[in-house]
């Protein structure tokens, strides 16, 4: 009996049970929220529309559909028809004087050729074919060509007025008109080709007359005029870029016509000298010094006397 009481007065020290330490359990000190849950994506695309503060049709004006109309495009949310209309500033009238007339007679200028080669359709075919030696029968063309003295002369003065023009354009262009005036040094050009070439063809008839080679001396004139004719017909598209062409064109343009003019004129010399050569013996040499002094030599002092005059005008 006493043991059982004993064993009964016993009473534990802790009744809590505690449980052993883990030490693989550790214990998350933080949770990390997941970044795509809080990113906001915002359209860039749609917007939303302002919101209205609530409007009432307006009495103070007639009641028609133009009326009601006009009120919804003023409170529309996206248009801002209410606010005042934009004007963009009026562009200023820029006019430009100084090529018009330039314009118009290179017009003329191309018109005449076209006119003139659709009134003489043969005489130009002829003209191409015996200038590019394209056919044998060059002596039946030359006859038929010389029996046609109404084109020869229209041609003969589209050359003047053609070359007299490229030839102030250049003397314009590199300063040295003596005159001052671009139309003035145009008369002044055509005056003075027109000149040149009247006093030549009389002393080339008066020459071969008196020596008796007056067959060697139309030959001669009639190349002379033949090359003339395609000067001044090839000058055109010339005329129009030199006249208004600007900035690297322009040079390449001046260049290329006178790389035209120089071939030409030799040209004119090789066939002068051949057919004169068929007629006369004419050494080549002498040949030269005759183009050197009735060709050249006339031609500079010419321009010399001109500059000189003007000089002692001024």
């Amino acid at each position: 009996m006493a043991l059982a009481q004993a064993v009964f007065s016993q009473e534990p020290g802790d009744t809590a049970v505690i449980p052993p330490a883990d030490s693989v359990q550790i214990r998350v000190s933080g949770v990390q929220n997941d970044s795509l849950q809080s990113l906001h994506l915002s359209d860039s695309v749609f917007r939303r529309p302002r919101q209205d503060t609530g409007w009432q049709l307006r009495t103070d004006v007639p009641f028609s559909v133009q009326s009601v109309s006009r009120q919804i495009m003023e409170h529309h949310p996206w248009f801002g028809f209410a606010t005042a209309a934009t004007t963009k500033p009026q562009n200023e009238f820029r006019k430009v004087t100084g090529k018009e007339w330039l314009f118009y007679l290179l017009l003329a200028l191309l018109i005449t050729y076209g006119f003139l080669r659709n009134l003489f359709p043969k005489y130009f075919s002829d003209l191409f074919r015996l200038f590019f030696r394209t056919t044998i029968k060059q002596r039946q063309i030359k006859e038929q060509l010389m029996q046609t003295p109404l084109p020869s002369l229209l041609l003969n003065g589209f050359y003047v007025i053609s070359a007299s023009l490229y030839i102030s354009l250049v003397l314009e262009h590199f300063e040295m008109n003596p005159v001052g005036n671009f139309w003035l040094l145009a008369l002044y050009c055509c005056a003075g080709l027109s000149g040149i070439y009247i006093i030549k063809f009389i002393g080339l008839k008066i020459t071969g007359w008196l020596f008796k080679m007056q067959e060697a001396a139309d030959a001669y004139i009639f190349i002379v005029f033949v090359v003339n004719k395609m000067i001044g017909i090839l000058l055109l598209p010339f005329l129009v870029l030199i006249a208004f062409a600007a900035g690297e064109i322009y040079p390449v343009a001046i260049v290329l016509s006178w790389c035209l003019l120089g071939g030409l004129f030799i040209y004119r010399f090789l066939l002068t000298f051949a057919a004169v050569r068929n007629q006369v013996k004419v050494n080549p040499f002498h040949f030269f010094l005759y183009l050197c002094a009735f060709e050249i030599a006339p031609l500079l002092v010419i321009y010399k006397g001109l500059l000189l005059f003007f000089r002692i005008t001024a």
